[in-house]
C-alpha cells in the first residue's frame, strides 16, 4: 500500500486498533521468541555497542533492570523464569506511545520544524514513515537528506565483510542497501552519525525531529535531538534510553509483520497529529 493510499483510510478509534493490533501480531501474544529477547537484553547490559543502538546510557544496567523496563514500557512478561516460548507486548502500550509520537509529530508540523526519517527495517516499515514525511512536507516541515550515498563497512554474521550505503527511500527516508541495491536490514548506529556529521557542518540545518527505530533512532538521540520511533521487544536500548530521557518516545511493537498490516497504525498516528 502507498503512503497516499494509506493517508486515505479511515483512522480506526482506540479499540478497533487495538483489536488490529492483536489480529495481525503487532502487539499482544508477538512472534519474537523470548529466548530471543532475553539473549538481546544480556547482550545489552554487557555493554555491546551493536545491542545499545547508538546510545551511551548514563547508568550500568543489569538483566534484571533490563527486563523490568522492558516489562514497564513494552510489556514483556516481567517473569525471569520464563525463558523459553513466545513473548508479548502490551497493545495498550503501544497505543499510548503512538499517542505521544502523534503528538510529537503533530508539534513539528505546527512549527515547520526540521526532519530526518530512517529505518533499519526498509522492507516492512518503509511506509509508515513515507506517510509520515509526505504530511509534513505538506505542512511545511523540510525533511532533510544529508549523506546520500556515504558508505562503509560491515563484517557478514557468516564471515567476510560487505559495503552497505545510505539511499533515500521516496519520501527522503534514510535506509541502507549493499552492493546489489537490496535494502538491507541494520540496527547500526554508524549510518546516522554519518548524517549528522555532515548536517553539523550546516548550522542551518540541524533537525529538531528523528523519527526513526534503532541505531538510527539511538544516535539521533545520543546527539540530543528528539528522536521518536519504533522497537520490537528485542530491541530494549531504545527503551533504556527513553527511561533515561535520552529518547522522546519509543512504539513498542512487532516490527517484521507484512507492511500492509502498518497501514491503521499510520492512519491513527497521522490523525493523532493533525496530519490525516
Amino acid at each position: 500500500m502507498t503512503e497516499s493510499a494509506t493517508r486515505s483510510l479511515t483512522p480506526p478509534s482506540r479499540a478497533e486498533l487495538r483489536d488490529h493490533l492483536v489480529r495481525t501480531m503487532i502487539a499482544g501474544d508477538v512472534a519474537t521468541p523470548r529466548q530471543n529477547n532475553l539473549r538481546h537484553y544480556r547482550l545489552m547490559a554487557a555493554g555491546d555497542p551493536y545491542y545499545l543502538l547508538g546510545l551511551e546510557l548514563k547508568r550500568p544496567w543489569t538483566e534484571a533492570d533490563v527486563l523490568a523496563v522492558m516489562a514497564e514500557r513494552c510489556g514483556v512478561n516481567p517473569d525471569p523464569r520464563h525463558v523459553y516460548g513466545d513473548d508479548t507486548i502490551d497493545p495498550d502500550l503501544t497505543i499510548d506511545a503512538l499517542e505521544a509520537m502523534g503528538d510529537r509529530i503533530g508539534h513539528a508540523a505546527r512549527r515547520r520544524e526540521r526532519v530526518v526519517l530512517a529505518t533499519g527495517h526498509p522492507e516492512t516499515l518503509t511506509p509508515i514513515y513515507q506517510a509520515v514525511s509526505e504530511a509534513l512536507r505538506e505542512a511545511g516541515c523540510t525533511v532533510l537528506t544529508p549523506a546520500a550515498g556515504w558508505t562503509y563497512e560491515v563484517r557478514r554474521d557468516y564471515g567476510g565483510a560487505e559495503r552497505l550505503r545510505i539511499v533515500y527511500a521516496p519520501g527522503g527516508v534514510a535506509l541502507l542497501e549493499d552492493a546489489d541495491g537490496r535494502p538491507r536490514h541494520t540496527h547500526d548506529a554508524a549510518p546516522m552519525e554519518a548524517m549528522l556529521a555532515e548536517l553539523a557542518a550546516e548550522s542551518d540545518n540541524w533537525p529538531d525531529l528523528a523519527i526513526a527505530d534503532h541505531g538510527w533512532a539511538g544516535a539521533a538521540g545520543q546527539a540530543g535531538i528528539d528522536a521518536v520511533g519504533f522497537a520490537d521487544c528485542n530491541d530494549p536500548a531504545l527503551f533504556a534510553g527513553a527511561a533515561e530521557g535520552k529518547i522522546h518516545t519509543v512504539v513498542p511493537l512487532d516490527d517484521g509483520v507484512s507492511p500492509q498490516h502498518y497501514a491503521p497504525v499510520t492512519a491513527y498516528l497521522l490523525h493523532r497529529a493533525g496530519l490525516g
